[in-house]
């Protein structure tokens, strides 16, 4: 068996080329003479265009009706484009490829890097993450000015993808600086709360986010097509669900709060507009802002899953795939699948094996080194592996690992030895939130820079026989 560290970073390398967004845009989004359709072989997707789209388990393929959602782009004066995420350059240049030459969009695009390929008839912001910038507000109200000016002759392409939380942003409370929104983020994506509770209590206070752009623009007709891998029925998940009904209430982020805390560690703007009962309810389903909006998933769990799976299963593993991980506490999801791991060897004596999981773990930090989730978990499994046919991948998708340069690490059986011999201390390391520094002395960070996607996490656990 070949090195399983490098096993480990070949399959992740050959997931991220099956994962290529304009290449999937391509394939899911056809441009028949004026007439827009979105096919997705996976999900059934509800036709109607009136109400939040369902995404329902597919019928078996004898069964498979009309997956298809189609819209004639020649019914509308204007065709406007909003893309924000991580992947927003991506998947801008897939749809402007898609419609050109004869259906040209404008817009608005915020990301986290400058485009390599700008299009003309974009305003492009370069946007904060994991905290908002300034740019991050102007986006916000770039967005917001445009989607006042739709009408009901107006088609709105939202394209949104993981980040879009930072990377568009703007208070319910004008009176709110920067530094505290900012202060705001730090406090939430450190607190350990899970992603659904922290975008719970970033709904409500922002004019941006929980179905709030599609209030914006209630007349226009909205398309908005995601790229995530959040799981079926949590889809506001996606940058705190912009475009969408939000199935939160501000009880619920009063309850989070609560739970963690965090109304004390708040900047001192923020406790001000939350005593005055600055907080306002996002809209829910039924609300008229919905009732031309569309939502699709073009690219989500199934489709990285699918990727890792048959790169995994052609470098001779026996793969499995699990979700259950995510939103878990980083030291559960540990033991959880390194235990699958082992029972996964067990049942297939002789033969290497794989264990596929995505999405997020919540991890606090301790400390004031540099690192992410995903050097973390790395970096937890290290004393569990040692000495034995193990390796552990874990990157984000996006090519970033918080705060960290990395998209995240990878280890094997004989990491802990080689940090011992260097005088690393994992337990040390791991306390002071210094992983991504752990594995860049071992030559074991993985670095990308941004892959112009981003299905939240992936990790890779490999068992050789």
């Amino acid at each position: 068996m070949p090195d399983l560290k490098h096993l480990a970073r070949q399959i992740f390398q050959q997931t991220l080329a099956a994962i290529n967004i304009p290449q999937v845009m391509q394939r899911k989004l056809q441009l028949r003479g004026s007439r827009l359709s979105c096919i997705d072989p996976a999900f059934v997707v509800q036709k109607e265009w009136t109400g939040f789209a369902r995404r329902t388990a597919a019928r078996p393929a004898d069964r498979m009706i009309d997956a298809v959602s189609e819209i004639d782009l020649c019914d509308f004066d204007e065709l406007r484009a909003i893309a924000f995420g991580k992947a927003a350059h991506s998947m801008i240049e897939g749809l402007a490829d898609i419609l050109a030459p004869d259906f040209p969009v404008s817009g608005i695009v915020s990301a986290p890097t400058p485009p390599q390929h700008p299009i003309a008839g974009l305003q492009y912001f370069v946007a904060g993450h994991p905290v908002p910038t300034a740019a991050s507000f102007e986006a916000g109200h770039a967005i917001l000015d445009l989607l006042h000016k739709c009408d009901e002759r107006t088609l709105i392409f939202f394209l949104i993808s993981g980040g879009g939380s930072t990377l568009v942003e703007l208070p319910l409370d004008p009176q709110l600086a920067l530094e505290e929104v900012q202060g705001l983020s730090r406090v939430l994506v450190t607190c350990g709360a899970s992603i659904d509770e922290i975008n719970t209590v970033r709904k409500h206070l922002s004019a941006v986010k929980g179905g709030r752009l599609a209030a914006a623009a209630p007349r226009a007709m909205k398309l908005t097509y995601g790229v995530t891998d959040v799981p079926t029925g949590k889809e506001s998940a996606l940058a705190s669900g912009p475009t969408i009904p939000d199935p939160t209430t501000v009880q619920d982020m009063e309850r989070v709060l609560s739970d963690f805390a965090l109304r004390a560690k708040l900047p001192a703007g923020i406790q001000g507009f939350l005593a005055r009962g600055g907080a306002r309810e996002t809209p829910k389903p039924g609300d008229s802002a919905f009732a031309r909006a569309q939502f699709q998933i073009l690219l989500g769990m199934h489709d990285l899953f699918h990727a890792a799976h048959r790169a995994a299963e052609a470098a001779g593993f026996v793969t499995i795939c699990d979700n259950r991980t995510d939103d878990w506490p980083l030291p559960q999801a540990t033991d959880y699948l390194l235990d699958q791991l082992a029972q996964l060897q067990r049942s297939n004596s002789g033969r290497s094996v794989a264990v596929i999981a995505d999405g997020e773990v919540s991890s606090r930090v301790t400390g004031n080194g540099v690192g992410g989730r995903n050097s973390a978990f790395v970096l937890d499994c290290v004393k569990a592996i040692a000495e034995k046919k193990i390796a552990v991948l874990s990157v984000g998708t996006d090519g970033v690992d918080g705060v960290s340069p990395a998209a995240g690490a990878v280890a094997d059986g004989e990491t802990f030895g080689r940090a011992r011999a260097a005088g690393l201390d994992p337990g040390d390391y791991f306390l002071r939130s210094d992983s991504h520094t752990f594995f860049q002395r071992l030559d074991d960070a993985i670095v990308t820079g941004p892959t112009g996607n981003n299905l939240r996490d992936l990790r890779i656990l490999l068992a050789g026989s």
